[in-house]
């Protein structure tokens, strides 16, 4: 019988590496889907309404967004993502009992939807309900089986919470 030598693979095991390099390539050529996040985002994105909201958030202008994105729910009153930025815009106006609203709805459309469970997360903080808040942490811990930023970020809100920060 043939044993390969150490440190020299045999043919199966190059074989093997072949394979798994072609699989390694052909999955890095995919698109990156978010699968626990905003999923809904590629169909979102080619909505000018969406693109508008988005544009408002990031000009801090809360108003244009809701009104951007209440148009862009319209048209996709099932998109979480939608429902997560509205929420988001009403949180950042003051007006929790819509933002609740929202959030509540994107978690329907998609439970893992991590930003909608920091952004809750955060508004539960609001009305000084840590518990829940908290809960929405524990479901960030599971969803994100790796380190990702929602998780961080509602973790730094709740200590500086705690801290007396709020």
């Amino acid at each position: 019988m043939n044993l390969p030598k150490p440190g020299r693979p045999g043919a199966r095991c190059r074989a093997a590496g072949v394979i798994l390099a072609a699989a390694i390539a052909a999955c890095a050529t995919l698109p990156c889907l978010a699968v626990d996040g905003e999923s809904d985002l590629p169909a979102a994105a080619a909505d000018p309404d969406y693109a508008a909201g988005r544009k408002a958030i990031e000009a801090r202008d809360w108003n244009a967004a809701i009104k951007y994105f209440s148009s862009a729910a319209l048209r996709a009153p099932d998109n979480a993502d939608i429902q997560n930025l509205m929420g988001f815009a009403h949180r950042k106006t003051g007006r929790l009992e819509p933002a609740f609203k929202h959030y509540q709805r994107a978690l329907e459309l998609n439970p893992r939807h991590r930003g909608a469970h920091e952004y809750v997360g955060e508004a539960y903080l609001m009305v000084n309900n840590l518990a829940k808040a908290e809960e929405h942490l524990a479901a960030l811990d599971r969803i994100c089986l790796l380190p990702c930023e929602e998780y961080s970020d509602l973790r730094r809100a709740i200590a500086a919470y705690k801290g007396g920060k709020r």
